[in-house]
């Protein structure tokens, strides 16, 4: 795992603490698979299509990012 991966699984631990515990946590290799898909995701910008918009959503409740 990469140090800016690595830094987002420590940012997502800390938001598990608070807002995710009714949830199981994601192991750090869980965490890397969904944020490469976020992050391939959010990298194509405006040219989503619908499912993929749905995806991300699903992704970042996943990540509890929202």
């Amino acid at each position: 795992m990469d140090p800016q991966t690595h830094k987002r699984y420590l940012d997502y631990r800390g938001r598990y603490e608070y807002f995710g515990r009714q949830k199981a946590i994601l192991t750090a290799v869980q965490f890397a698979a969904f944020d490469a898909e976020l992050r391939t995701l959010q990298a194509k910008g405006d040219t989503l299509e619908d499912e993929d918009e749905a995806r991300l959503v699903e992704l970042r409740a996943i990540l509890l990012m929202d």
